[in-house]
């Protein structure tokens, strides 16, 4: 990243790690973690990047994604976020490439997932997903992204399931609410929380 707004998301990410982020306390729970990667492509500007999951996957086919997965034995979440990115979609990023964390995310499927916040050079065409893991890679522009959520009423809890309105459908948390305290963090500079939103009763498993 080199322009000016680079320079600002980059500043406002480090300052939430350092100053605001939220540490889920949750010896009960698995660790994982996800890749919020900002690539600056040369066509579209810049964005984030968002996968949807192939059918074939034994957990949560078909859902949107961020790149990552579990925290394997000797790992952090930084280490494992960048390894799931380069398993899912061929991209190789050094720890310079990490501008910092976002809240972690209690699931109802068992984990704790950290967000690492990386940026990436290149363009969204030279990425190579994973036809084992990817069925779809999507490039969500800032502009795209700077969008107002939805939140839903459920019986199963009293917390509001999150959607946000990206790539033609409602992205669900967790993957919603992570995008949802990028924009907020990165975009606006603002601290909002987002481990009190719910996912959709079809996640809790």
């Amino acid at each position: 990243m080199t322009h000016r707004w680079a320079d600002e998301v980059a500043a406002r990410v480090r300052g939430h790690d350092r100053d605001d982020r939220r540490v889920a306390e949750r010896p009960d729970l698995r660790r994982a973690a996800v890749a919020v990667v900002v690539l600056d492509d040369p066509e579209r500007g810049p964005g984030v990047l968002l996968t949807r999951r192939t059918s074939k996957l034994r957990d949560h086919p078909g859902q949107f994604a961020l790149p990552g997965g579990s925290v394997d034995p000797g790992e952090d979440t930084v280490t494992a976020a960048r390894r799931e990115l380069d398993e899912e979609l061929g991209l190789a990023l050094g720890p310079d490439a990490v501008l910092g964390l976002l809240d972690d995310y209690p699931t109802r499927s068992g984990f704790v997932i950290t967000p690492v916040v990386m940026a990436a050079p290149g363009a969204v065409g030279d990425l190579v997903p994973s036809p084992d893991e990817v069925s779809e890679l999507f490039h969500i522009t800032f502009d795209e992204l700077d969008v107002e959520p939805r939140y839903l009423t459920i019986e199963e809890s009293p917390r509001p399931v999150v959607q946000m309105p990206l790539v033609g459908h409602y992205i669900h948390a967790p993957t919603g609410a992570v995008l949802l305290q990028f924009r907020e963090v990165a975009l606006h500079g603002r601290t909002t929380r987002v481990d009190g939103l719910e996912q959709p009763v079809f996640a809790w498993r």
